[in-house]
C-alpha cells in the first residue's frame, strides 16, 4: 500500500487556500477546498458556516481521502502517480483525472480506474505517466471558455504538481516558476482594507502600493475585473487573485 496521502494531501492543501465566501465564487463558502455543502453532506445538516470555518485536520483527512484518493485508487499507483492524479481529482474531478491517466498509459478511456487501468500503469514509467496525463490536463485547462481569466493560475499550479510529482517518482523534473510557491490563506479586500494584500493587488495591477485600498485602487480593480469577467464589485477575492495570478 502506497503512503504518501499524507504528504500528498499537504501539497493540495498548500494550493486551495483558506476561506472564502465571496459571491462571485460558485462553490460558495469554503474552507481549504471543502464546501460548505460537502462539509455537511460528511458531517452533518446541523453544521454552519462557523463550523466549516473551525474545520479540523481529521475531517480535511475524511473529505479529501474519501472523495478523491479512495475514488482515484491512488493508494495502488505509483509513487508520484498518485499524487498526480489525486491533485487532478481535487481539481479537476475524479472522472477527467482517470481519462487524463488512462489516456497516458493507453487504458479504455472510461473514467473509472480499474483492474485494467492498473494493470496498464504497472508497465509505464512512471514519469512518463506524469508528464503525459499533466500535458493532457493542461490542453483541456487551456481550452476552457475562462481560461484567460484563470489559467495563469491554473498553469503555475499544474507547473508545480509536475514538479513534486516527478521528486516523489525519483525522476529528475525542472524546477518550478521562481513565484510558483503557493499563498495557503488570503484576504478578501475592499474599499478602506489595508495590510499586506493590499500592498499584492495594488502590485499585480501595476497602481501605486501603499497596503492602503482607497478610490484609485477600487477603479483600478474594477477596471481589472471587468476586463477579465469577474464581476466588476471592486472586492478581491479568490477568483480575483486567481486570474492576477497570486494564488493558484
Amino acid at each position: 500500500m502506497n503512503k504518501n496521502f499524507n504528504k500528498s494531501l499537504d501539497h493540495v492543501l498548500a494550493h486551495e487556500g483558506g476561506f472564502a465566501n465571496h459571491p462571485d465564487d460558485p462553490g460558495g463558502a469554503t474552507m481549504k477546498g471543502v464546501t460548505f455543502a460537502v462539509f455537511k453532506r460528511f458531517f452533518g445538516a446541523d453544521k454552519t458556516v462557523a463550523d466549516l470555518k473551525k474545520i479540523t485536520k481529521k475531517q480535511l483527512r475524511e473529505v479529501y481521502r474519501t472523495d478523491y484518493w479512495v475514488k482515484c485508487r491512488c493508494d495502488e499507483l505509483p509513487a508520484g502517480v498518485d499524487y498526480a492524479v489525486f491533485d487532478s481529482a481535487v481539481n479537476s474531478g475524479p472522472g477527467r483525472a482517470a481519462v487524463w491517466l488512462q489516456a497516458a498509459v493507453g487504458a479504455v478511456r472510461d473514467g473509472g480506474i480499474g483492474p485494467n487501468t492498473l494493470a496498464k500503469v504497472a508497465i509505464h514509467e512512471p514519469a512518463a505517466t506524469i508528464n503525459d496525463m499533466l500535458d493532457a490536463r493542461v490542453t483541456f485547462l487551456r481550452g476552457l471558455r475562462i481560461f484567460s481569466t484563470f489559467g495563469r493560475g491554473w498553469t503555475r499550479r499544474v507547473a508545480g504538481v509536475r514538479q513534486v510529482a516527478l521528486e516523489m517518482a525519483g525522476a529528475d523534473a525542472a524546477a518550478p516558476p521562481d513565484d510558483f510557491a503557493p499563498d495557503v490563506a488570503f484576504d478578501i479586500v475592499k474599499f478602506g482594507s489595508n495590510g499586506p494584500w493590499v500592498t499584492k493587488l495594488q502590485e499585480a495591477l501595476g497602481i501605486v502600493a501603499n497596503g492602503d485600498f482607497g478610490p484609485k485602487t477600487e477603479a483600478a480593480l474594477k477596471a481589472f475585473q471587468s476586463a477579465h469577467g469577474i464581476v466588476a464589485d471592486g472586492i478581491a477575492g479568490r477568483n480575483t487573485y486567481r486570474a492576477l495570478g497570486l494564488i493558484s
